[in-house]
């Protein structure tokens, strides 16, 4: 009876929770949260199509940087003026000023690229460690939603099934470097050809990577354990 009770004030407390019985649908619901809908996803691309547009039309790499700086500024000033979340929009401002600074520092276009390179590696690397440790990353989506950040970890199906998705997740980082970075150390300006292999293997390759995720989810229905107080 307790515990009963116990489940209800959690429910109470965060109605999110209630909202999903299965594994596989707090996953999805959780990725699209992640990854802002398709709204978020074109945000983050609007800046790189700006600055790639213009530099490579007029080779100018000051007013390229202008461009996708102010192309961010006016997505957040439309969020702002629509009062909804401004996060997708802020993250891709901060992604295209430090961008800017690396180019605008060495005077290459290319170096603007340099950073998203990085982070994808960065990325790519974390999530291949968790998977290898057996503390696969996606697995703490279903932390969010339970209650309790370690409990999936139990539940041997439910590791395997967030390794795959952490798979998952992590090919478009790993195939953005595998293809990105050796254009970017070729001789000569790339910038020409990693501004639409970035926008190529942005959100359309984040979309197939969902996708993907999505289609194993719809294959199961793994209930979900909620932890709380007794």
């Amino acid at each position: 009876m307790e515990a009963n009770q116990g489940h209800g004030a959690n429910t109470e407390a965060d109605p999110d929770r209630a909202a999903h019985d299965t594994v596989e649908a707090a996953v999805r619901a959780q990725l699209n949260k992640a990854l802002g809908g398709v709204r978020g996803m074109v945000e983050a691309a609007v800046p790189t199509i700006g600055f790639t547009g213009t530099y490579v039309a007029t080779k100018d790499i000051k007013l390229a940087v202008g461009t996708g700086v102010g192309a961010a500024v006016l997505l957040l000033v439309i969020r702002i003026a629509q009062r909804s979340n401004p996060q997708f929009v802020l993250n891709s401002l901060v992604g295209i000023a430090v961008a800017a600074f690396f180019a605008l520092r060495s005077g290459k276009a290319e170096d603007a690229f340099l950073p998203g390179i990085l982070l994808n590696a960065g990325y790519a690397a974390a999530m291949l460690f968790s998977i290898v440790v057996r503390w696969p990353l996606v697995g703490f989506i279903i932390g969010t939603v339970t209650g309790d950040p370690t409990a999936w970890r139990r539940d041997p199906g439910i590791v395997r099934l967030c390794s795959r998705l952490t798979w998952l997740l992590m090919l478009p980082c790993a195939v953005r470097v595998a293809v990105q970075y050796p254009i970017y150390l070729a001789d000569g300006d790339q910038s020409g050809l990693l501004g639409p292999a970035k926008i190529v293997m942005g959100w359309p390759l984040q979309v197939a990577a969902l996708a993907a995720m999505v289609w194993l989810l719809a294959r199961g229905r793994t209930p979900i354990e909620r932890g709380g107080p007794a």
